[in-house]
């Protein structure tokens, strides 16, 4: 990748910081530990890729990240906010300042039009700006199917309406769960495109994705195995899938 960036130089930039964190959950078979004492950092500007089998503990990671979930111990930080110690309403309110999910699975509201599940997101953070909304749906270039039901849009355009979304209220990070695991070839092509206009417009980029050409467009791993975090440079140039 170009310009790779010196964690070690650069701590000051960090906008995700993990210290020793764990997620446990109660079962009927007892204490699960879903999270092992993770600890990494991903600086502003970084596009990392998660990545592991099922049961490795990607949700689990992917859901603090995105402050919906508590760790049960350890340190948490976003922007240099301990965010283990808010409250639900806080919580939500910084979720919606600084974080922008993209979704496997869409979750777009099948009643609203392209445009209005884009200005829903405007909703929750402050007021709505149609204006803005449709400049939004322009840069994912679906400012011609703006007023178009979900049902009426294909998975690709679908999901660039979840980037969309995801980009309505500007937020520093960008959290992607599996952006092209519903895709074809040529959409995934489209997606990924897009997420390197965004990387290099200075977006932080967090995905998890079991796609190697996916993970290969980012500029660090980590893997997850048991629970326990293992990070290392993916390394190489920019990729360009195949179409």
């Amino acid at each position: 990748m170009d310009n790779p960036i010196d964690l070690e130089t650069r701590p000051d930039c960090a906008v995700i910081s993990l210290n020793g964190v764990t997620r446990e959950y109660v079962g009927h078979g007892g204490v699960v530990r879903a999270l092992d004492h993770a600890a990494f950092t991903i600086v502003a500007g970084e596009w990392v890729a998660i990545t592991g089998p099922s049961g490795s503990g990607k949700s689990t990671l992917v859901n603090l990240i995105g402050c919906l979930d508590h760790p049960t111990s350890g340190e948490l930080k976003i922007d240099n906010v301990d965010v283990a110690t808010m409250s639900a309403t806080e919580l939500d309110r910084f979720r919606a300042d600084k974080i922008g999910f993209i979704f496997q699975q869409f979750h777009l509201i099948p009643y609203l039009s392209a445009l209005e599940n884009v200005m829903l997101a405007q909703y929750f953070h402050s007021m709505t700006d149609e204006a803005e909304a449709r400049a939004a749906l322009e840069r994912v270039g679906l400012g011609k199917r703006a007023e178009h039901l979900p049902s009426e849009l294909s998975g690709g355009e679908q999901q660039r309406v979840c980037i969309a979304r995801a980009l309505i209220n500007n937020p520093p990070i960008l959290l992607a769960d599996e952006p092209t695991g519903n895709l074809d070839a040529a959409n995934q092509t489209i997606v990924a495109e897009l997420l390197q206009d965004l990387h290099r417009n200075g977006h932080t980029i967090v995905m998890v994705t079991h796609d190697p050409e996916m993970a290969a467009l980012a500029q660090r791993k980590i893997a997850l195995s048991h629970g326990k975090v293992f990070c290392h440079p993916v390394g190489g140039p920019m990729v360009t899938l195949r179409r």
